[in-house]
């Protein structure tokens, strides 16, 4: 096996943030259970080609599944500190689901992991604007997730 370097296996954990939100995503409008959606990400989704023949970047299997996990685990701690960050007039559930998914994924990184938040909110702004490539939204998830992370983890900042 060939030793991954530092940049690929920061590529890699990249990948895996994009999965698990998708991931958290798929589960929500599917009502799948947790170990259904994973092992679809594993098998068909890590690596696949997409439709133009780009080939997706593998992702980190182990981040990818602890991410899921946590952000599972947590959900009820991470939505009560998404609507403590968002404007009182729009709690979390009535926010895009894209974005609600990826607050739950960052919001379990800023929890459960030792990322240091300033990465967290970079890479989790680089997922938005995958997904919300015109948008304003890596503005809005910068804000929401600086809140978010000076909660969970003050000592950082």
């Amino acid at each position: 096996m060939t030793k991954l370097s530092g940049n690929q296996k920061r590529k890699m954990r990249s990948a895996s943030r994009l999965y698990a939100v998708q991931a958290l995503f798929q589960m929500e409008q599917s009502d799948a259970g947790l170990d259904k959606v994973r092992r679809e990400f594993l098998e068909f989704r890590f690596g696949a080609e997409q439709i133009d023949g780009e080939e997706m970047i593998d992702g980190d299997v182990d981040f990818f599944a602890r991410l899921l996990e946590q952000a599972v685990n947590w959900q009820v701690k991470i939505d009560q500190m998404t609507d403590r960050a968002l404007v009182a007039k729009w709690p979390i559930a009535r926010i895009d689901p894209t974005l609600r998914a990826l607050f739950r994924v960052a919001g379990a990184e800023l929890l459960e992991f030792d990322t240091p938040p300033k990465v967290a909110i970079v890479e989790y702004m680089d997922v938005a604007s995958a997904f919300f490539p015109e948008g304003k939204e890596a503005r809005f998830v910068n804000a929401v997730l600086d809140h978010m992370a000076r909660e969970a983890r003050p000592e950082a900042f």
